[in-house]
């Protein structure tokens, strides 16, 4: 049996039990909350807006994402052609898409362009990406409405730039219904701007108040007198969780529990 067993999902929790009662050695841990209480593994990471508490429990700001300080850097060490073309200060516009709690009416979609249009007079050029959950009226009204401002704007054919968006980016802009797409961005140190499209809920609310009161984020106004500077320190909850595991792993083994 694996001397460290991790889970994320609900559908890999029977089976982390499972491996629990054959192992009771093996170090079990669960990453996002899995609604099964803090006696479901050893060890759970979730993130704080969540609100699960225990011995056993950390909570990190957002949720873990692939982009630590290290690859970001080595991202920033060659400039791709297409994204050079794009003037510098860039800005990084990171699109989601409606949910449980946020809809993107047509006046939602006007603010936004608005907004980017505001914010276009005081950059060299935009970087724009949407998700799986983007509608194509959203990226067209995007798109039509940035359409005079200089921009690499993916369509979703293609490579992928948004490594590259992250890593090139000088400021962000992002739509509030992510939260990983908001933690990624807050992975770069870097002003992030959250777009508050209509609708909302508590535990959006209590995401996004957390990001700002750490310093990584702003509400995005409609208007723009000028581009604010801020920096803070690149949210990598991964390495804050894996560190955590080998700790926690460590002591259990130590006292004959792993």
């Amino acid at each position: 049996w694996p001397d460290v067993a991790i889970a994320t999902g609900r559908q890999s929790i029977p089976v982390l039990r499972a491996i629990r009662k054959a192992s009771p050695r093996t170090f079990t841990v669960i990453i996002q909350d899995p609604r099964t209480g803090p006696g479901s593994a050893d060890l759970i990471a979730v993130p704080e807006h969540d609100r699960l508490a225990g011995s056993n429990v950390i909570r990190t700001l957002t949720a873990p994402h692939v982009f630590p300080p290290d690859r970001l850097a080595r991202l920033r060490e060659t400039v791709p052609a297409q994204i050079a073309a794009v003037p510098a200060p860039r800005t990084c516009v990171i699109l989601g898409g409606p949910n449980a709690a946020y809809r993107f009416t047509a006046e939602a979609r006007q603010r936004l362009v608005r907004a980017l249009r505001s914010l276009a007079g005081h950059v060299g050029g935009l970087l724009i990406t949407g998700s799986r959950r983007t509608p194509d009226s959203l990226l067209r009204e995007v798109e039509e409405g940035t359409r005079d401002i200089p921009r690499l704007l993916w369509d979703g054919t293609g490579e992928n730039p948004y490594p590259h968006f992250l890593a090139h980016g000088d400021v962000f802009v992002v739509t509030a219904d992510s939260v990983n797409m908001t933690g990624e961005a807050c992975a770069t140190g870097r002003p992030v701007y959250v777009f508050e499209p209509d609708g909302g809920s508590a535990k959006f609310a209590r995401f996004h108040e957390a990001l700002r009161r750490y310093g990584a984020t702003k509400a995005m106004p409609e208007t723009f007198a000028h581009l604010e500077e801020w920096s803070y320190a690149p949210l990598d909850s991964a390495s804050q969780i894996a560190r955590e595991i080998e700790r926690r792993w460590i002591a259990a083994r130590s006292t004959g529990k792993a």
